[in-house]
């Protein structure tokens, strides 16, 4: 199976952002990608809530999913939009995955569980629990004869899920993100690494990157990482771009076997 993982830099311009995120999408799948995944919030990043909450739309409503959905359909891929900013109810919004089949249609939805509530500096403080609602359930999906775990971002930082995913017989994990430049370069690769080789899964990080129009800057440096924890397919930078890699999902099943830590794992408790 061809892969590939897309890089962003959305803007608050949700049409702009869906015309920059087709034009990557069929660029990768013109190079033989089956399975396309994007980013963290694809269609709009937008700091200002109330500016937010002026664009947002409900899933049925909303533009970005609709376009998906067609695109996918023509293209005949599966395509993961890592995730779109949707509207629940007043002053609340969901951060959620959508997983398209090859015909359009809505294969899985994952609304992200650990929300980001940090303060990455003195200047820069993030409360995603303010405006979003967080997901209560890990989602699992089949594409072309392989199982996929889908997360967001921050949920990375979170082993246990993946760990869970593993033991339900995922061979691929999605992290799309749009991380912080600070907590990036000091954690994206080493955490996305881990979660590969603890797992024995093959990792695919779509990222946004650089400096965004509502301010934020985020890392990039979007990675496909094979289930050895190799690096396979690496964006060198915060710029919007694409990479691809042919991956085989035999793969998992052999470094499974080589390491088999999950019979190694007694019961213990605390004292």
């Amino acid at each position: 199976m061809r892969v590939a993982a897309i890089q962003l830099r959305s803007g608050v311009d949700i049409d702009a952002n869906l015309r920059a995120a087709e034009a990557l999408i069929r660029a990768a799948a013109g190079e033989g990608a089956s399975f396309i995944a994007t980013p963290e919030m694809t269609h709009i990043l937008q700091r200002s809530p109330k500016r937010l909450f002026a664009a947002l739309r409900p899933e049925a409503e909303d533009k970005g999913a609709a376009f998906f959905a067609a695109l996918a359909d023509e293209l005949g891929v599966h395509l993961l939009i890592g995730s779109l900013a949707v509207l629940k109810s007043e002053g609340r919004a969901a951060n959620r995955s959508l997983l398209f089949g090859t015909d359009g249609q809505i294969l899985a939805r994952y609304d992200k569980i650990h929300l980001f509530d940090v303060t990455v500096s003195r200047k820069e403080t993030w409360r995603e629990s303010a405006i979003y609602d967080r997901g209560t359930a890990a989602v699992t999906a089949q594409i072309d004869g392989a199982k996929l775990g889908l997360s967001i971002c921050y949920d990375v930082r979170f082993a246990n899920l993946y760990r869970r995913y593993a033991e339900a017989g995922a061979q691929i994990l999605t992290v799309p993100a749009a991380f912080t430049k600070p907590t990036g370069e000091a954690h994206w690769e080493a955490l996305l690494r881990a979660r590969a080789i603890e797992t024995g899964s093959f990792v695919i990080a779509p990222a946004q990157g650089g400096t965004h129009e509502d301010g934020r800057t985020t890392y990039g440096h979007s990675l496909i990482i094979g289930p050895w924890g190799k690096v396979i397919a690496k964006i060198d930078g915060d710029q919007p771009g694409y990479i691809t890699a042919d991956i085989n999902v035999a793969d998992v099943a052999a470094a499974r076997e080589r390491i088999p830590a999950w019979q190694h794992n007694p019961d213990y408790r605390l004292s």
